[in-house]
């Protein structure tokens, strides 16, 4: 054939993925995984409502999903007592992501965000010709100050900010990002990753008007809800910015099945209050298990537990090998000095007791 010739931005990018996914380590391995707890995935799973829902949405899958997605976003403007114009859903907040970036962001436009957020972001930011400005964490925490002052010195058109935090599981005051907002510069969009805001304190959601023009904010079915493998999830901000969403977004990209099972899940609130207890009981015995161990578990908001192995980067990558060899899939940070930690998802407790059981051998072998 030819030579093959890319666009002038993907052909100077690397050939690479955000993230190497478990079934490919499991490949290599030639054996699956007897513990989960890499992907922050919620291992308790989704309601049986929704379970129901997406068995019964199976029989019309010959039939594309509604490309508005109607009946969760009018859903959605309920729950969250907003108006629909204020939502858009999409394929994870993944999707969503990339479908913001190519909104608004043009070749050598500056994004800030922290080193060692989430990869994602970046990603995408790259892939359209972003220029990407790093901050450091504080405290093993994002730093809205220095994100802020980032954008003021290097002209960003974004500031990306997660709350709770990934990788560290921390998390910011909501009154404090509302603050952010104001310190600014004019014309700074904040993209404000609420995914795993169901775990947090009340104190982390942030009162910002739903129609204010400076901030996006993003959320997911995939942790709390259980619905990772469905990818569906929506942002909310004001409606211009949302409206704009239909001139580059996949508009078949949602399909039935996921629709069907987050609108079952979001109706089952019952359900989701005994996930978030049992994510409780599981950060409990992760910060247990790293304790018998000689480890440090940092306080978490989210439904995994960073723990610091009190060493380095090579120490944590070397654990986590060490622990893919005994049959546990986790992950660390990638960035120092965030790369101490390793970071362990919660759990049900068989798969915790596996875990509990291989941490010492795995120690052992460094």
């Amino acid at each position: 054939m030819d030579t093959l010739r890319l666009a002038p931005i993907p052909a100077n990018l690397p050939a690479t993925v955000p993230f190497v996914g478990p079934e490919t380590l499991q490949r290599r391995l030639g054996q699956p995984f007897a513990a989960r707890l890499g992907a922050n995935e919620n291992g308790f799973g989704p309601s049986p409502r929704a379970v129901a829902a997406m068995q019964a949405a199976v029989l019309d899958i010959w039939q594309y999903g509604d490309a508005t997605s109607h009946d969760l976003t009018q859903a959605l403007a309920a729950h969250l007592d907003l108006p629909a114009d204020h939502i858009t859903v999409g394929e994870g907040v993944d999707g969503l992501l990339g479908n913001l970036v190519r909104l608004m962001i043009a070749p050598g436009d500056v994004v800030v965000t922290s080193d060692g957020a989430y990869p994602t972001f970046n990603y995408h930011v790259t892939g359209f010709g972003g220029v990407l400005h790093k901050v450091p964490y504080r405290d093993d925490a994002e730093d809205p100050a220095a994100l802020t002052r980032a954008a003021h010195e290097n002209g960003a058109r974004m500031v990306y900010l997660a709350n709770p935090d990934n990788p560290m599981g921390s998390w910011i005051r909501g009154t404090d990002i509302a603050a952010m907002l104001d310190d600014l510069p004019p014309g700074c969009l904040l993209v404000l990753d609420e995914a795993y805001l169901e775990f947090a304190p009340a104190g982390a959601i942030s009162q910002i008007a739903p129609d204010d023009p400076r901030v996006i904010r993003m959320r997911t079915f995939s942790k709390a809800y259980g619905l990772a493998g469905a990818r569906i999830g929506y942002a909310t901000g004001h409606p211009q910015l949302i409206a704009a969403f239909d001139r580059v977004r996949n508009h078949f990209g949602v399909n039935r099945i996921a629709q069907a099972g987050a609108l079952a899940a979001l109706q089952d609130q019952d359900w989701l209050a005994r996930t978030l207890a049992q994510v409780a009981q599981a950060r409990t015995r992760i910060a247990a298990i790293a304790t018998d161990n000689g480890l440090t578990a940092l306080p978490s908001a989210t439904n995994f537990v960073a723990i610091d192995t009190g060493r380095d980067g090579p120490f944590a990558r070397a654990l986590v090998e060490a622990l893919e060899a005994e049959g546990v899939f986790i992950r660390m940070p990638g960035t120092a000095p965030l790369n101490r930690c390793i970071r362990v998802s919660c759990a049900p407790p068989p798969e915790l007791e596996v875990f509990a059981a291989a941490l010492p051998k795995a120690l052992l072998r460094l």
